[in-house]
Formats: structure tokens, sequence, C-alpha cells
């Protein structure tokens, strides 16, 4: 979940038997439009209607797909005016009698694109008897995106990419170029969006995996379509008690203080970089009295490149690299360089994340959503107070509330803000090191779901996908139909990656 942040906006082949499930006449059909076998039946094409599914591929993906678009009003409410098409794709089970509920995957952002993730090698185990279900969710991906070039960090020269400027700035301009409502795409308009889907596709019900903002899209699915839900997976768990980006700078600060805690307790670590924490406090001061001057060869192009970088900018981008401990791992080399005026480092790091941030996520969306489901239920006051004490300070909280003010004003339900009570079998999962949704907000979400099991995998950052025990987890709660019987433990052996001493990798 890209939590508010000033600058970047929360990681096989189908087989011909799936004919004993909803997506049977879907498949076949494709099939049949490839090789000329006979003609579907009456009924085989009444169904192909509710949504027409072709044979598709996905960037990055070996697999093949059934790739369609489903039309819905924007304004579902009214029932009348624009309507707006959300992409779909459907990656078919393996077996040749596959369970009747699928896997629905919901992206994090908010505004990333489901369907641009590269995250189907992770549901091999899954795959075998479920289908998989990427919906982009309206204002993402291809389903009427709000895109926006001001809005995308991902920029051609450095002095661009690291300009300090506030979305607050631009969203004027961006607006001009939506043909769109922006009031109409929160979350609860989308998750009925998201049901419009399950039923065209043929579902009874489904099982729910939610990423970061994807935990709240899942919680309010299950509160509006309950009998819908057979299982739901909540990984790095964002409950509805937390406003973005309002807790960012204090969650952020425990990753970062953890990362240098692990550093100085770590002989190796400690030894090529000393008095790290003392040394960046320094750096940080030195930025706010003066932003830097870099001249630096830009790492892609080769190119000799002036920019300068504020406090602020360099805090925002050092907050992205606590989401991987692997990343993680490269930020004290990365600090000791920068300390000492090198800011190469820095810069490589920066522009690896801002790739696949800009490839899959809409900022635009993000504001719909964060300007009406965060943005009015906190103060400026409650800003300073929770960043207090923090480097991260409360400018993420601030700038979006700057932001929402150029933003037109969506309703979101009264009852929106209060915690999901549901007994529909949920596992939440958290990562140890996770700077955005730590484990505290897991064991919040679980005060009201009675049929949970929060599990915290230690050594993992902002979710938990990477590790074994947690795919393990995922796919035993979905044969299982329940957590009883589900381990509480995983990832006993698990640690944060060791650090960098070097770029040519950590000391053995």
């Amino acid at each position: 979940m890209r939590q508010g942040l000033p600058r970047a906006g929360g990681s096989p082949a189908v087989t011909g038997g799936i004919l004993s499930h909803p997506l049977a006449t879907l498949a076949v059909l494709a099939a049949l439009s490839l090789t000329g076998c006979s003609r579907p039946s009456s009924a085989e094409a009444a169904s192909a209607r509710r949504m027409d599914l072709k044979p598709c591929r996905l960037d990055g993906v070996a697999a093949q797909t059934l790739c369609g678009t489903l039309e819905v009003f924007e304004d579902r409410a009214a029932a009348k005016g624009r309507k707006i098409s959300l992409r779909v794709v459907v990656v078919p089970a393996l077996a040749s009698q596959p369970k009747e509920d699928p896997l629905f995957f919901l992206a994090g952002g908010p505004g990333q694109a489901a369907s641009r993730t590269r995250i189907l090698p992770a549901l091999e185990r899954i795959r075998r008897q479920r289908d998989i279900v990427f919906v982009d969710q309206r204002g993402t991906g291809d389903s009427h995106p709000l895109d926006c070039e001001a809005l995308n960090p991902s920029r051609a020269s450095l002095a661009e990419r690291f300009e300090d400027r506030e979305d607050a700035d631009v969203i004027p301009q961006c607006r001009k170029g939506w043909d769109a409502d922006e009031r109409l795409y929160t979350t609860s308009i989308a998750m009925d969006d998201l049901d419009d889907v399950r039923a065209a596709l043929g579902y009874r019900q489904v099982n729910l995996w939610g990423i970061s903002y994807g935990t709240r899209a899942a919680l309010v699915y299950m509160r509006q379509h309950p009998d819908r839900v057979r299982t739901a997976i909540l990984d790095g768990v964002a409950p509805m008690g937390q406003y973005l980006p309002l807790y960012a700078a204090r969650d952020g600060q425990r990753a970062l203080d953890l990362l240098m805690d692990a550093c100085a307790k770590d002989g190796v670590c400690a030894k090529a970089y000393p008095d790290l924490r003392a040394r960046t406090e320094a750096l940080l001061a030195k930025l706010e009295a003066a932003p830097a001057k870099v001249h630096l060869a830009h790492p892609r192009t080769g190119v000799p490149e002036d920019f300068t970088l504020t406090r602020r900018v360099f805090l925002s981008e050092l907050f992205s690299l606590l989401y991987s401990p692997d990343v993680a791992s490269l930020v004290p080399l990365m600090l000791d360089r920068a300390a000492k005026d090198d800011w190469t480092p820095f810069v490589a790091l920066s522009l690896g994340l801002t790739d696949e941030v800009a490839r899959t996520t809409s900022r635009g969306m993000f504001l719909a959503v964060a300007c009406a489901e965060d943005a009015p239920f906190f103060t400026e006051e409650d800003a300073e107070r929770e960043a207090k004490g923090t480097w991260f300070g409360p400018r993420m909280a601030l700038d979006l509330k700057r932001a929402c003010a150029k933003w037109p004003q969506a309703n979101v339900p009264p009852s929106f803000r209060e915690p999901v009570k549901s007994d529909i079998p949920t596992l939440l999962l958290s990562g140890e090191l996770d700077p955005v949704t730590p484990p505290p907000w897991g064991e919040e979400a679980k005060r009201t779901l009675t049929h949970s099991l929060h599990v915290v995998v230690p050594g993992l950052g902002h979710n938990t996908v990477g590790a074994d025990c947690a795919r393990t987890l995922m796919a035993d709660l979905l044969t299982r139909g329940g957590v009883e019987g589900l381990t509480p433990d995983c990832g006993a052996g698990l640690k944060r990656p060791p650090f960098f001493t070097s770029f040519a990798g950590p000391v053995p």
C-alpha cells in the first residue's frame, strides 16, 4: 500500500478439462474459435453472452488466460448515464474438475491494477484446483483509469524524477483530462462492481485474497456481500480504523528503527557503517538546512545530469525502500554513501522501485479513494500528533489534506469506518518488518472477525506471499474452508536478509 506518500502513490497453459465449473462454457467457446470445431449449443451461447472472454496473454505471465470486459454504470445509484468497462482476467484452474469457488485477487495501492501485478507464480498450488480472477478496479489499469502524466512519478530526467512538488499543484490540470466523475471511484462502489463480475462469471461464492489496500476492499466486500464469500485472506492488513496516511510516519519509523537496531547488533554491518543513526540524523539536518545539489550520470542513460534533492523527497524515497527487506538490506549502504555526498546508490534504488509503481498504479484513483475515505476523518492536529518524534514527520498526511482540498467531495456510507464484523473464515497475515501495515493492524481487524487466525511472519515486510509457509497457509485455508487446524506458526527460521556491505553483496 502506497500510503499517501508524497511521490509514490501497499510483487502454464490452459488445459481443456474445465467443463464442470462456471467458466466451462466460456473456455469451450474460446477453444472452438481456435480449432474450428462444431458450434456451441444455444445454452452455451446464452451463458457466454454474460461476459465474452477470449484467450489472451498477460505481460510477464506464461500461462494462457481468458480476458474480457464488463460494462457497469459509473453512477451505480442512478443506474443511468455514462458506462465504464471493467477489465476482467481469468486464469483457469489446472484440474479436470476444478472447485466451483475461485480465488479473486484484490490489489493494493489504492490504485494498483490487479491484472498488471505479477503474483500468479505464487498461486500455483491454489490454481491446481481453482480459477484465479483478476479485476482491474474502476479507475485503474484498463478499467477507465484515472491516469495523468503530471501525477506519475516516473519521469525521464533526474530533475523531473526528484522534483519536490505536491499532488495539489497538478490536480486541476489532471481533472481536465478525465472523462469521469471522480466522486464515484470509492471502495464501496467498486465492491458492488466486483459482485457484478462474480455474477457475470457464474460463480455462486468466491474466495478473496486482498493485499494491502486490497484488504480494505476485501473487508468492504465481506460486509456488503457476506453470502458470496467462502473464505478471505488479508495480507498486510489495513482495517477500517486505519486512515491513510495518518499513521504512516509512525509505522514507517518503527520499521526504520528495527533496521537501524538490526544493523547496530550485526557485527559486520556495525563495522561497515558505524554510528549510522547519528550520521543519518546529521544528513537529514543538512538537507533541511539546504537541499543537496547533485551531479551524476543517469543510471540508465549514462548521461551526466544535475538535480536538487530536498529532505522531503529523500525521506519519501527512503520510506518506499522499507517495503521489502531485500531492498532494505541495501539501505545502510545507501545511507552511508549519501552521508558522504555519494547519491548514486540512492538514485539507482529509487529508480528501480519507480518503474514498477508507475507500471501498475493510478495515482488519480489513489486520490479518489483517499480523499473520500481517509482525509475527511483526520485533522492537521491529528497528523502532527501521530508523527511526533519521527524522522518522516506529518508531511505525508498534510500533503494529502492539501490535495484533497482540490478534489471533489465524495460521499461514503455513514457506517463505512466502523469495524467489519464477520464470521467468514479469514486468514490474516502480517510481515514483522512492515512499514505501512505492521502486525498491530492485523490484531485490530481480528477483534471483530470471529472466525479468524492472525499469523505474523518474521523477517518479512509489506506482504508475506514471498514466504513458502504463507503460501501453504493460504492453500490450506481454501482446502479446509476454515481456519481450524491451521498452524499459527509460520517461518520460524526466517529472519531479515543480511545487509549489503558493498555492491557485490553481503559478507558470507
